[in-house]
């Protein structure tokens, strides 16, 4: 990025505005934080979010409250159809005739086993209910049977006429989502190209606020940023108009901005940074390293190859446009990918939609002989294989986090500011390091002093040197305290990773008991019955752990990248991402 002032006269800042708008590659300074004061920008402000609220509804409010009253009405009308069903067909000509024979009719609904044939006629029988009428004369008193019967009041209209009433009330239904699709065709572009102007009226009126203005007003002052491969393109548009400005190397202090440079893998990752924040200028994009680390994390979790699969057809469906799904939208090939992922580590964890490979008798020994399942013996003690990896995992994440952190401190700040991180460093990957080498090729004397040497130098630069120039008790002081933390963090942010193992075990044990409950429900000798139950309750129930992995296998992975990762990276993410002033395209 390159540093830019502009000084431009007032009569022609606008058109130099339109022509920097019309380039599209010059990131506006913020220089006013009042911009919830300027009565003109909330006002557009509030104008587009009202269009994109139409837009996101798909038509206006009247438009949705008529088609929701008709949809409660239809619903109300039918569970009263389903209400008055089990008092059958009846007439309202027979009901005015024996009101003007002078009888009256009560409805009555009571236990089964209650019932006493001289209360009334039954009507019907239904869930250990009998519904029954009983006749009275008009002069006599309503009947009173306390508390051994319910009355019912009957609506006017039978089930049938109510039924009749939901097939007028759909048809005004389908009549008002005509009219609203309608309204969509006429109206939708519109709006689009309403909003894009409204969008592009809220960047100017920021630009505006952003200036400057020296001299009574004569001069306009706006600081902005350029990549350095679009300044070519800048100084013809500069040189046309004859503008007054200054370039220069910008720093961390000017709140630069950052422009993300990844390939098409990492790219699809950059969402997840985001959602933490963007790298400052200068300091490191974690994207390239938190993209493969949260595509292996995220396949540990799910750790089913079935599951796998099923990610990869939503992704391709979400890619292909066949699948919309809000929330997920521009997300197809990230979920493919994970689905490839989980896919791939599923099978060599040993299981696909719950089935233990490793234990199926259908599964050739050749590739039962390459999964990572069973148990590793360890200084004399049994550990279950995948736990020690998840935990291996971590120590290598970790340690490569400490990595970065002295590599771009140093660069950032300089030797003098990271000497307790290299020292750090050099104790714990260094001692893991020589720890490894003496366990395979190093004597055991050779170890020993590889240890002393590692352990010696470190404590210089933890205790001795970590700050230069400050009072040696001071320093010591502050590696103690360094130290405390360092201790408890690190065991602490190492055993986080034993969640890898644990989500990755729980689904596959839930998988599995679904499929256990399917086949109890088949049986030895299923029947077209037992075979349709059994296929329910594994469709249902797979579904339902597939979405409870997925949730898991996103959140405690983004975790393990936010917390334990950019914690010993020593990523802050306070940066803001490059946004060039330019033309808004429609939504």
């Amino acid at each position: 990025m390159k540093k830019y002032t502009f000084l431009v006269f007032h009569r022609d800042y606008a058109a130099f505005l339109e022509q920097l708008r019309t380039l599209g590659v010059v990131h506006i300074t913020e220089r006013n934080a009042n911009l919830s004061e300027d009565a003109q920008l909330q006002a557009l402000v509030s104008q587009a979010e009202s269009l994109r609220k139409v837009l996101a509804q798909g038509a206006p409010d009247d438009y949705l409250q008529r088609k929701t009253e008709i949809e409660q009405a239809i619903a109300a009308t039918r569970k009263e159809a389903n209400r008055m069903a089990v008092w059958g067909d009846f007439s309202q000509d027979r009901m005015a005739q024996l009101a003007q024979a002078g009888y009256a009719l009560q409805y009555f609904v009571c236990a089964t086993k209650a019932f006493q044939a001289e209360w009334g006629v039954s009507v019907a029988e239904e869930g250990g209910q009998t519904y029954f009428v009983a006749i009275r004369k008009q002069s006599e008193p309503a009947i009173d049977l306390g508390g051994s019967a319910t009355e019912q009041v009957l609506n006017e209209k039978s089930a049938a006429d109510l039924l009749k009433d939901v097939d007028a009330l759909n048809g005004l239904l389908a009549a008002q989502n005509a009219k609203i699709e309608a309204w969509q065709v006429q109206n939708i572009a519109r709006l689009e190209a309403e909003l894009a102007e409204v969008k592009q009226q809220i960047d100017w009126q920021k630009v505006m606020l952003h200036t400057d203005t020296q001299a009574d007003g004569s001069l306009k002052i706006v600081e902005g940023f350029c990549p350095v491969d679009q300044e070519p393109a800048l100084a013809q548009v500069l040189q046309n108009n004859d503008v007054y400005y200054e370039c220069e190397v910008p720093t961390e202090a000017d709140n630069t901005p950052i422009k993300l440079r990844n390939n098409w893998f990492t790219r699809m990752f950059e969402c997840l940074t985001g959602m933490y924040g963007w790298p400052s200028y200068g300091e490191f994009d974690p994207t390239p390293i938190l993209g493969p680390f949260f595509l292996l994390f995220f396949s540990i979790c799910m750790g089913d190859c079935g599951y796998g699969l099923a990610l990869i057809l939503i992704g391709v469906l979400l890619t292909t446009g066949k699948l919309k799904i809000e929330m997920f939208d521009g997300l197809g090939p990230l979920i493919t990918t994970l689905g490839i992922g989980t896919t791939v580590v599923g099978f060599f964890l040993g299981t696909f939609m719950g089935i233990s490979l490793a234990d199926a008798a259908w599964v050739p020994e050749g590739v039962k002989s390459v999964l990572l399942v069973g148990n590793l013996e360890l200084a004399g003690m049994t550990y279950d294989l995948q736990m020690v990896m998840a935990i291996l995992i971590g120590v290598f994440h970790i340690c490569l986090a400490m990595t970065i952190k002295a590599i771009s401190h140093t660069v950032r700040f300089g030797w003098k500011q990271n000497v307790a991180t290299w020292g750090w460093l050099l104790l714990i990957v260094g001692g893991i390091a020589v720890g490894i080498l003496g366990l395979t090729v190093l004597s055991p004397e050779v170890t020993k002093w590889a240890l002393i040497a590692v352990g010696a130098i470190s404590a210089l630069a933890i205790y001795i040197f970590n700050t230069p120039g400050r009072n040696p008790l001071i320093n010591i002081g502050a590696g103690l305290w360094d130290t405390y933390n360092m201790a408890t963090g690190i065991l602490g942010d190492v055993l986080s990773y034993i969640r890898l193992y644990a989500l990755g075990l729980a689904g596959a044990k839930l998988g599995d008991a679904f499929n256990n409950l399917g086949l109890m429900v088949r049986g030895d000798e299923g029947n077209v019955g037992t075979w349709i139950g059994f296929i329910a309750i594994v469709i249902v129930g797979h579904v339902l752990n597939l979405a409870m992995c997925s949730l898991g296998a996103f959140v405690h992975p983004l975790r393990l990248s936010f917390v334990e990762y950019f914690k010993n990276a020593g990523y802050e993410g306070k940066g803001t991402l490059y946004q060039p002033f330019r033309a808004t395209s429609k939504e």
